[in-house]
Order: C-alpha cells, then structure tokens, then sequence
C-alpha cells in the first residue's frame, strides 16, 4: 500500500517539473492571522474520503479532520481515543469495542458503533472500489465482500455486530494482536449517515469527528480547517486553525518559508538539502524517521538463492561490501540513518541490539571473505545489476552504492536506471528484473507487522502482497502468526524482534538507509516537530 503512496510521491514530484512555475507561492502573501498555521500540501488525488486516501496530499488534512478509535502521540504511542475500551479474547480472534460517551461528529451528530461498523463495511465492499480496502482483510466475511458480481455496495461485513449504540464485537478470520494499533489508521475513521447519501458531495466537505473542521476547499489552491469545538480527543491544538497552501514545486514552498508566506513544509528539496541545517532564514528539523529505504534481491535469482549457503553468503557479503556511512554523510548530506533493522527507530518495539545487525555494517574484509567463500561453493562470473527509477532523484545514491560494492569486491557490478516510478514498477510486478531492485517502506500505523508481514511473509508473495522478492521462510512466517495470535502488543513486539534476526540472517531485502523525518518551518514558528509518520505535528504548532 504504502509502495503505491510512494510512487504517487515520485509521480506528483514529476509533475512538478513539468508544471514549473506553477506553484502556490502567490497565493501566500497575506498571512491568516497569528493564530492560524500554514502548511504545504499537494492537491489530494482523490476526494477526502477516509478509506480512499492512501496518498500524503489527502492524508496531511485527514488525519486532522477524523478521530479514530485510538490516536497516536507524536512518538507513535497508541491511546485510546473515541474507544473507552478495545478488549481481546484469548486468542485475538474477536474484540469487544466500547466508546466514550458524547462524541460528535462536526454537524452535530452523534458517533455511534454504528458509525464505526457501517464506515468499515463500506470500505472492505469491493462494490465501493476504496483503495484502504485490503487493511478489513482480517475480519471476518471480508472475502464476501469481494465477490463484486454478486454485491450492491451496502452489504455489512458479517464479523461486525452492534450490541448497542456505544458497544460493537469484531470477529476475525484469524488472530489479529495488531488490530487494537491498526483502528487507528485513517481508512478506520467513522462516518455520519450524511455520507451515505451523497458519498461525492460529502468527500469534497468532509464532516469528521477530529480535532479540527473543514471550513473550505479552493481546489487546487487550499484546504482551510478551523478548530473543531465538538472534538474532545487527545489532541489538544495550540492554535485556531491550519490552511493547506497546495503546491506543485517543493522549491516554491521553500522559498515560501524562507519569506515567511509558509509556515511549515515537511520536506526539503534536494537543492537545499546541504545547506538548509544552516539555512539562517528558516528553523530546520532533521531527526531518524520513519521510512526505511532498501534494495531487493529475488529469492530465486542465480547464485543468491534464498535458503541456500550459496546465497546466504553472497547476500551477507554485498551487504557488508556498502559503506552505507559515507553515503549518508556525502551524498545523502546527514538525512539519513544507518539502519539496524527492517523497520525503523520510530517504530514501537524498535530495538537497536538484534543479532545479525552487524550484516549491515561495512566491513571490507569480512565481506571479501564471505564472497570468496560462495566462489567456492559455486564460482558467479554473472554481472550483479541493481535496478532503480532515474525521475527519483536517486542515481547518486545508487551510483555511489555500487562503487562501494565494486571497489570493495573487485566483482562485475553495476546500477541499473530505468526512465519512470510506473515503468519500473510495472517490472517489478511482472518479475521481469534479473537483479536487484529498489524497495523502500513507509507505515501506516506504527507497528512492526506493517513492515515485516507486508514485505518477507509467504502470504504476501507471488503478487498476492508486497513481499516482491518472492521471500519464502517457515520459520519467520510461523513467527508472523505467532506475533499475531500474541496476548499484547509488547509480546507481538518480542516476537517480530525474533523475526526480524531471521531477516538479518537471510537479507531478501539490504536495508541502506532510515530516510530521516526532515523539514523546515518559518521563523517565529513554535514547537516544529515532526511526527513517526515524518508529518509536522501541526496541532502543536503556534506563533
């Protein structure tokens, strides 16, 4: 899912090339008052409906108009927010969900279980074509709802049951542990039976129950939210409201905020990514965030075979051979992070001490070593190729990668650049690369399991997932079930720290980088911080 949010950031970064020039720069002239903020976006590519918004220009503003179930602080950690309570049986295979009382969306209608079950419903019916559809998947008659041929649109998913108006049972399909953390992505977001009536009219004048209140939407232009008074949740805002400024050019929203016309942008362009730690016109931001950037080797590609000696070898020996240190420092300017594991630090259960982190360490000899090692089970003359999109601004760090591996091994390797995000994506999908290949994820709700169940489980290979490079593994795919039929969220966590020392082991993917959470904010700004999804905290945001 989360590939798909990427590409459409490479995509929309594309576009703004084309489209130079047209940025929101003149629109920010005048400013909205001292206590309204201003933020970048890009136009949404869809209307802002909960569980069809799986892009950033949609999500920025949807996460602050709808309040879940549970809410995540800055760090990632779950509360409950419109829940009083989420109750597990034994196993993980039904839930009992009571809501706080007096909750109200912003017409002022109440939020019911109803509410909850009928939105849920509506997003995992195939009928409604939402692109959130597939995170219902583990409840239960979520594969009823995809029989298109036989559906209307309407019909309620049959694990979900109001008992009254403040309590609802779930029943999965199987054990879930991570679904007390996952009800607090958007596409999990309540809806009033407004939106029934008129799904279109109402995506483009949202009524939420969040922190704050849709007050208009200038296509193309801005997105203006005001503070929502009915919200009673977790958030408390520090200011009365954030304006959206849409933008094609990243580098018109830097300048914005040099200026002062923007208040905040949670990104920096790659002109200015050496210079703007320094830049004396803006406060800058850089910490380890949330999306991990790595390369796939295929499970089944010769002489690096998956479960084989052979491969396990040359797969430790590549890893070793990338001086992922020097490439943060001179390429990627101190914006990223060596990694030391398959998720990222923002992500609850992190830890630094795994075995096997050492694989991802550069250590020229040992990697010598290991590679002569596989030569001797098996001598690979082959040409080790790792392909790449060229419209992502990544030919330098590739560039570099595979000098590093060259000069360190002395082997036959080189970087492969194909024209377009779609185009190289499109091979990936058919398994037509005969090498490795960019990969990378960003979360949708801070847990492991999105990282690791998404990416290397069985059940998510062979384009039935994302797990692209076909990695197959009993051991770990038992540990993913295990994770989930766990009695808490901190034994799921010590259960995918085993799974991730398998991974280590194995590398189907060589983890390169932690892209760092970066941006900048307009001085006289206060409180810039940026959250473990790498968005600003606007709530917190004042002048």
């Amino acid at each position: 899912m989360k590939k798909r949010m990427l590409a459409l950031a490479a995509l929309t970064c594309s576009l703004a090339m084309v489209l130079a020039g047209c940025g929101a720069s003149n629109t920010t002239g005048s400013k909205d008052g001292n206590e309204v903020i201003t933020a970048f976006d890009t136009e949404p590519q869809n209307l802002l409906i909960p569980g069809n918004t799986n892009e950033s220009g949609g999500a920025r503003p949807g996460t602050l108009l709808f309040a879940g179930l549970v809410s995540f602080d800055a760090k990632g950690k779950a509360s409950n927010e419109v829940a009083q309570s989420i109750e597990s049986n034994a196993n993980a295979t039904q839930y009992t969900v009571k809501l706080k009382p007096g909750w109200k969306f912003s017409d002022g209608t109440p939020v019911t279980s109803k509410s909850f079950t009928k939105a849920w419903s509506y997003v995992a019916n195939v009928k409604n074509a939402q692109k959130c559809s597939s995170f219902l998947s583990t409840v239960q008659g979520y594969d009823d709802l995809q029989k298109a041929g036989s559906l209307k649109g309407d019909e309620q998913l049959s694990g979900l049951k109001d008992i009254d108006d403040s309590t609802f049972t779930v029943t999965m399909s199987k054990p879930d542990a991570t679904f007390p953390i996952k009800v607090g992505y958007l596409a999990f977001a309540p809806l009033p039976e407004s939106f029934y009536k008129n799904p279109k009219a109402f995506g483009d004048a949202p009524v939420g129950n969040g922190p704050y209140k849709l007050e208009s939407w200038n296509h193309n232009t801005e997105i203006r939210l005001v503070r929502n008074n009915l919200y009673k949740g977790n958030v408390k805002p520090k200011n009365k409201g954030v304006t959206f400024k849409i933008y094609t050019k990243v580098d018109a929203a830097y300048a914005d905020v040099q200026g002062g016309n923007l208040d905040v942008l949670d990104t920096v362009p790659t002109a200015d990514a050496k210079s703007f730690k320094t830049d004396q016109n803006v406060q800058a931001y850089n910490q380890p965030g949330s999306i991990i950037q790595m390369f796939t080797i295929p499970s089944n590609l010769p002489h690096f075979v998956s479960g084989t000696e052979e491969g396990t070898l040359r797969r430790q020996a590549i890893s070793k051979a990338i001086d992922r240190q020097g490439i943060i420092d001179k390429v990627l300017n101190g914006t990223g992070t060596q990694p030391v594991d398959f998720t990222s630090p923002k992500t609850p259960g992190f830890s630094k001490n795994l075995n096997g982190k050492d694989n991802l360490v550069f250590n020229a000899a040992k990697a010598k070593e290991l590679w002569a090692k596989a030569d001797a089970i098996s001598k690979d003359n082959d040409k080790f190729t790792i392909s790449y999109n060229s419209d992502g601004g990544n030919k330098a760090i590739y560039d570099a990668m595979v000098n590093s591996i060259k000069n360190t091994l002395s082997i036959d390797v080189a970087a492969d650049p194909m024209p377009t995000f779609q185009e190289f994506r499109n091979a990936v999908d058919k398994r037509s690369i005969k090498g490795g290949f960019r990969s990378g994820w960003q979360p949708d709700y801070p847990s492991a399991e999105n990282y690791l169940f998404q990416e290397y489980d069985s059940a998510a290979a062979h384009g039935s997932g994302s797990n692209d490079g076909d990695y197959q593994n009993q051991k770990f795919d038992q540990l993913m079930d295990d994770a989930y039929a766990a009695p808490s969220t901190d034994a799921a966590n010590a259960i995918y720290s085993q799974s991730q020392e398998i991974l280590l082991n194995d590398l189907p993917t060589i983890p390169m980088y932690y892209d760092n959470a970066h941006g900048v904010a307009a001085k006289g700004v206060k409180n810039l911080a940026i959250d473990w999804q790498n968005l600003p905290v606007y709530s917190q945001l004042h002048k």
